[in-house]
């Protein structure tokens, strides 16, 4: 749908009350990657944007919706070319019904905002963080009375640019107390021993970002829940039923029907069991990483478990005594 804008249309201030998108944020929305939306806009004149005082292109919610459609049908083999001239209601014909819904508007989402001027630069950008409502903020964690009570939250959203395990206690009460649905935590500089034990929680952490329209899709993406889970709780797996001398002998066992599974899942056994032996020591010897390794352990011993019983069942099958 091509378009030739005066000048007037081009400097047409935004109506406040229009959810507007600067061009990194439309593409972010639509799964866009921003270079591809300058091509498609450049060659096709996809949509009737309206610019800014100074200039930048500024996109409507619908408009952003049928860059959405554009970009499904792409990615099933549709030539741009031809689809930047259709309307939205061709473009979910073509899409046959397999498309994904994207004709409601964005709705906002509720944040409880705590970090060091994060409230105001969200303010500050209203075309690109419109979608985010700010229900409540304060600079600092664990300040008393916050947030207010009654407080419900889609997301608490947290920026500490230098962030350190020991925060994540009162993240978590802050998130209790705004009955946030998500958490997204954001941070300039922080371990990756950090990384995990805030994954762990089963909350988003990403890199504090210089533009923050690009909070918008964090927080869809911590309400869709598109990160990892909480850690599951750990059982200990049973203890060895072999010891590494039964194994060894196994290894250079024969069958009569000459198999060689026996010797191949006792080998697999050897490793399993040392490796589980080692991560114990990696667990006790690094404090940071002693959660990782811990699991490392259980998940090894698990799994020496399971071939431990499959190895049972072998060796009655191939009739070889497993202990002398």
């Amino acid at each position: 749908m091509p378009s030739n804008l005066n000048s007037d249309q081009e400097s047409a201030t935004i109506d406040p009350g229009e959810m507007s998108y600067r061009s990194g944020a439309a593409a972010r929305l639509a799964g866009l990657a921003v270079e591809t939306l300058r091509v498609w806009e450049r060659r096709y004149d996809l949509s009737e944007t309206r610019r800014s005082a100074h200039g930048q292109r500024l996109y409507t919610a619908l408009q952003v919706q049928r860059l959405g459609l554009l970009k499904q049908l792409v990615d099933q083999g549709h030539p741009i070319g031809q689809l930047a001239r259709l309307s939205m209601d061709e473009l979910r014909t073509l899409g046959g019904g397999h498309l994904a819904d994207t004709s409601a508007p964005p709705r906002s989402i509720g944040v409880v905002a705590i970090g060091p001027g994060l409230a105001c630069r969200i303010a500050a950008s209203p075309y690109e963080t419109l979608p985010l409502k700010i229900l409540d903020s304060c600079a600092q964690l664990a300040t008393p009375s916050f947030p207010r009570p009654g407080t419900q939250a889609d997301v608490l959203l947290v920026a500490l640019p230098e962030f350190d395990e020991a925060a994540i206690p009162a993240i978590a009460a802050a998130a209790a107390g705004a009955q946030a649905a998500a958490t997204v935590v954001l941070y300039r500089f922080c371990s990756s021993a950090t990384i995990r034990a805030v994954r762990a929680q089963g909350w988003l952490i990403a890199r504090l970002p210089s533009n923050m329209g690009e909070l918008v899709p964090l927080c869809r993406q911590a309400l869709a829940g598109q990160h990892l889970s909480p850690s599951p709780v750990l059982q200990d797996p049973p203890s060895p039923r072999f010891d590494e001398e039964t194994l060894a002998r196994l290894t250079t066992a024969s069958s009569r029907l000459a198999c060689e599974c026996p010797r191949h899942m006792s080998e697999l056994l050897l490793m399993l069991g040392s490796f589980e032996r080692y991560s114990a020591q990696c667990a006790s010897r690094d404090i940071t990483d002693a959660q990782l390794h811990r699991e490392l352990g259980v998940a090894a011993g698990q799994a020496r478990a399971i071939l431990e019983t499959a190895l049972e069942r072998l060796a009655r099958a191939e009739g070889i005594p497993l202990f002398p």
